[in-house]
């Protein structure tokens, strides 16, 4: 069997909900093979992020190269990248390996609000990964660093998305979600831009859902998927993964990965 594959290079959320964790979570429910080069551990829960265990260079580097001269990804997605020196050693990776479909999802901070990415790293992020990314994928507070530009209307969204896109020549998915009031995603690519409506979900429990929505869109990239329908069924597993209302954890838990796993293995009570 030829299984699509797709690789995450990301930091560790050791509470399961963000993070590598999530991406594998998502990326095995989209239907696609999931690999992993690590960035970073990070000690964290739902309530905040305690300590932070980069990779070093060298190490991160050898982890893209195992993954790329044996299993080669047929997309990749970017989250957590901490400083520069590690944001450059993947860039330059990507470059060499000739990857495709890459996705970057610029984790600056995390839901429960503590920083994640030292200053020097946003100037290497925004000079080196965005150029050869396929698509980007902030939130508003990412977005108005990348864009230099305050966003608090849907016409702001429109101004942001074409300033970092047309600088990076990538395409650019802008998260509504922060402080516009709806749940409207915006995604400008080809010149074009394409608004995706959506509904808020009443769950308070939002612990890596940029994480899980960048994934989705890699998964379904990897899988040949149009871009634009691949936003449109990354929401709607998000949706539903919101949907199911998991209830973990006593901060801003995680949301139910999982929540269309069927299989009998998956019961929680297995009958005599």
């Amino acid at each position: 069997m030829k299984m699509k594959t797709a690789l995450t290079i990301a930091g560790s959320d050791c509470s399961g909900g963000a993070g590598i964790q999530a991406d594998i979570k998502t990326m095995t429910m989209n239907g696609v093979y999931a690999m992993s080069a690590i960035t970073a551990l990070t000690a964290q829960n739902t309530t905040g992020v305690r300590a932070i265990q980069e990779s070093t260079p060298d190490f991160l580097k050898q982890q893209i190269d195992a993954v790329f001269e044996d299993i080669f990804p047929d997309s990749v997605k970017i989250g957590m990248v901490s400083s520069s020196e590690l944001v450059c050693v993947i860039a330059e990776r990507l470059k060499y390996h000739k990857a495709k479909n890459i996705v970057v999802d610029p984790v600056m901070v995390a839901t429960s609000g503590s920083a994640l990415i030292k200053t020097d790293a946003v100037e290497a992020l925004t000079k080196e990964l965005l150029p050869i990314a396929t698509l980007v994928t902030p939130n508003i507070p990412e977005a108005e660093v990348l864009s230099e530009l305050a966003i608090e209307t849907k016409e702001d969204m429109e101004k942001a998305v074409k300033v970092i896109g047309d600088a990076h020549n990538c395409a650019v998915l802008l998260k509504g979600g922060h402080n516009i009031n709806d749940a409207n995603d915006l995604l400008y690519a080809d010149r074009e831009y394409y608004w995706f409506e959506g509904k808020r979900i009443d769950n308070p429990n939002t612990h890596g859902t940029g994480c899980t929505l960048s994934s989705a869109i890699a998964s379904n990239l990897a899988k040949g998927v149009a871009l634009a329908e691949s936003v449109q069924r990354a929401k709607e597993y998000i949706s539903s993964a919101l949907s199911a209302q998991l209830d973990l954890g006593q901060g801003s838990g995680p949301m139910m990965h999982n929540f269309d796993l069927t299989s009998h293995f998956a019961e929680e009570k297995i009958s005599d």
